[in-house]
């Protein structure tokens, strides 16, 4: 192979990692739980952008918080599942198709 040919494939993969970079920023999922008593948002980095907690998921605690703490965990685990599916979804467009995950090993 020689260099320039080398050198074109160093500036796509640049220029992918870059509009990634820029997906996991902008790419949002959102998912509740409770039944919408708890909703977390997050980014394509997993980042916790909002976590919202309804007023009455207090008093449907009563006081029991390792249940207020399950929902919340599980809105955001939730979330972040949603999140890694749009970003799955973005990266198999970009990539045609090859599934980055076997590439990986």
């Amino acid at each position: 192979m020689d260099m320039s040919k080398l050198q074109e494939m160093m500036g796509q993969a640049q220029h992918m990692q870059e509009q990634m970079e820029q997906k996991l920023a902008t790419t949002t999922a959102e998912a509740s739980s409770g039944g919408g008593l708890v909703t977390a948002r997050v980014n394509g980095k997993k980042e916790l952008l909002r976590l919202k907690i309804d007023p009455t998921a207090l008093a449907a605690s009563s006081g029991d918080v390792e249940m207020l703490e399950d929902l919340i965990t599980a809105a955001i685990n939730e979330a972040g599942r949603k999140a890694d599916e749009q970003m799955q979804a973005a990266t198999s467009g970009m990539l045609g198709g090859m599934d980055l995950g076997k590439l990986l090993g």
